[in-house]
């Protein structure tokens, strides 16, 4: 059994957006996703100079990929995500801001480390996340 308590100690501050400050975690199985980016099942580039057409297939990707392992976004605990233009964080911002909200209906974002980069393994992706789930 899975036992996720996300939290945000006031010691730490509020977040500056939809994420939380620590995952306190007991689980019998961890899941590692490899970074995903914004293609499709053919590996087709989504959006290639959409923003938030990136984001969208890349949060779509890390749903199929928690669904394959009969999870869901409830069982993630924590986020690792890589932008190629410091321009794109607010465009990222608010995506989780207008997004998030369905993915995480209880309200509990887990943690994300955010990291601009000089680039992604291809030129055409503006965005790449890596995902840690407890099963």
């Amino acid at each position: 059994m899975v036992d996720i308590a996300i939290q945000n100690p006031a010691a730490l501050g509020k977040p500056l957006g939809q994420y939380s400050q620590i995952t306190r975690v007991k689980a019998s199985e961890f899941l590692f996703i490899a970074g995903q980016l914004a293609t499709d099942q053919g590996g087709k580039v989504i959006g290639a100079e959409d923003f938030d057409a990136q984001c969208q297939q890349v949060f779509a990707n890390i749903e199929a990929a928690l669904k394959s392992q009969d999870a869901s976004f409830a069982n993630v605990v924590e986020f690792t995500t890589y932008l190629v233009h410091s321009q794109d964080i607010a465009k990222f911002m608010k995506y989780r801001l207008r997004e998030f909200p369905r993915l995480f209906p209880s309200g509990a974002y887990p943690p994300n480390t955010l990291l601009v980069v000089d680039r992604l393994v291809q030129e055409p992706f503006l965005i790449e996340v890596q995902t840690v789930a407890a099963l």
